[in-house]
């Protein structure tokens, strides 16, 4: 029904439906997203003629030519500094030390852990690599069945695009013209949001099925190995410290923060004698392999984008779907459920720079901020890391251990309802995304 309602409004032909049959085939066969993308556009741009090839070119280099951008690579280097000096340990050591006294205790560290590598990567896969090789074993010799470790550690990974700084955030900010430091703000009660429910469902699920022991400690004991956590990684906390005050202070855009976070982080490696020279060609190698994955998306995107706005579609998409219903409680309903779904077969870049246009009209037809919107959006795709059949981090993990992807995905559909219900709230009510923000954004 919405497709033909979609059809008749836009008038849709096949200098739409073949680049749209040509983009999901190329995907079903595994081709490279970025390149399933650039396909479709040009012809979608053949087809309808609205837009001279000649200038396909110069839309690829200005989708990538962004200030902003810069601190996509910067922030994933910074990620893989921080692994190989070992300052990630030290954050593993201060969260098993703030949770030690609750039955439980070491699968909250792993949440927390993820949520700390989450406020400096702003990568998903990253942080769900980096957090498995460290707790997963260790997790697994705690009592947990293999499978829900896993399971664990890609839910808590999920903190990576949540929790600024996000270069998820950064994209959309990018596609919509809204301020990266802007949405960091915005994004911090939702991300912590996100979480504490991942936090909370594991002690819950801990509770019924008691996968691991543990005892209450005294105030005193709970006291004293913090202490001592903090005394011996007190340092590791510089990181994320200068990272959210210098882009909440004002002091430092998401670049300039970026590129301070790695300096630092590679000076630390230094000091403490954890990272030599004979590390850095393995550490950029890493880094701009992540890179050249995100990067072409964004810049073969851009014409597509370009393309579908000429042929009217979100405004098409945005009369199509009120004509079925004016009820913003149902077309919110509709918003996420297209999310969701979206983010069960397609990363998070290429939905960003594809849907955001799209939805972004019907949002603001039924009056949703536009920064509720981003968070909204971004917080309902981030459920796709754990759903099949992408599931990035579902990957992620089950390349570390071996562990079947399916097996995972069934124990981590606990996370997949806590999170949905998290995205409700957030949908709903506005001022978990709005609190924080200045009056002139709300």
């Amino acid at each position: 029904m919405l497709w033909n309602s979609l059809n008749q409004t836009v008038e849709l032909g096949w200098d739409f439906y073949l680049p749209v049959i040509l983009f999901v085939s190329l995907i079903a066969l595994a081709v490279p997203v970025w390149a399933a993308i650039g396909s479709a556009a040009i012809l979608m741009l053949v087809m309808s003629g609205d837009l001279p090839l000649s200038l396909v070119g110069e839309s690829l280099f200005t989708g990538i030519d962004a200030f902003a951008l810069t601190a996509v690579p910067l922030f994933i280097l910074t990620g893989d500094v921080l692994v190989r000096t070992g300052l990630s340990r030290k954050f593993l050591d201060v969260a098993e030390a703030l949770t030690c006294f609750t039955k439980g205790g070491f699968g909250s560290a792993t949440v927390l852990v993820c949520g700390m590598f989450a406020a400096i990567s702003g990568s998903d896969a990253a942080g769900a690599a980096a957090v498995g090789r460290m707790t997963i074993a260790r997790l697994v010799e705690s009592g947990y069945p293999r499978p829900y470790a896993c399971a664990l550690v890609a839910a808590g990974a999920c903190t990576g695009i949540l929790i600024p700084p996000s270069i998820a955030y950064i994209i959309i900010g990018l596609v919509l013209g809204i301020s990266a430091s802007t949405l960091f703000l915005a994004a911090l009660i939702p991300g912590l949001a996100i979480l504490f429910s991942i936090l909370i469902t594991n002690l819950i699920v801990n509770r019924i099925y008691a996968y691991e022991g543990g005892g209450m400690m005294s105030f005193g004991e709970w006291a004293a190995n913090l202490g001592v956590a903090l005394k011996s990684g007190w340092y590791a906390f510089i990181v994320p410290g200068i990272i959210f005050y210098g882009i909440f202070s004002g002091r430092l855009t998401p670049t300039e923060a970026g590129a301070t976070a790695v300096v630092v982080t590679i000076a630390m490696g230094f000091i403490l004698r954890t990272l030599s020279f004979a590390d850095f060609p393995a550490m950029l190698v890493s880094s701009a392999k992540v890179n050249g994955v995100i990067l072409p998306i964004i810049a073969f995107s851009t014409p597509l984008a370009e393309a579908l706005a000429i042929m009217g579609v979100p405004q098409g998409f945005v009369g199509a779907v009120t004509g079925l219903t004016d009820d913003p409680m149902v077309l919110i309903l509709l918003m996420i459920g297209i999310l969701i779904a979206a983010g069960c077969v397609m990363e998070t870049t290429p939905n960003i720079v594809i849907l955001a246009p799209i939805l972004k009209p019907l949002a603001d037809n039924i009056g949703m901020n536009e920064i509720q919107f981003c968070i909204m959006m971004i917080t309902a795709l981030g459920v796709g890391f754990i759903t099949p059949p992408l599931g990035l981090n579902l990957f992620v993990v089950s390349g570390i251990t071996g562990e079947s992807i399916l097996k995972i995905a069934a124990r981590a559909v606990p996370y997949v309802l806590c999170m949905f219900v998290v995205v409700l709230l957030i949908a709903y009510i506005p001022a978990i995304s709005t609190t924080l923000l200045p009056d002139i954004y709300k």
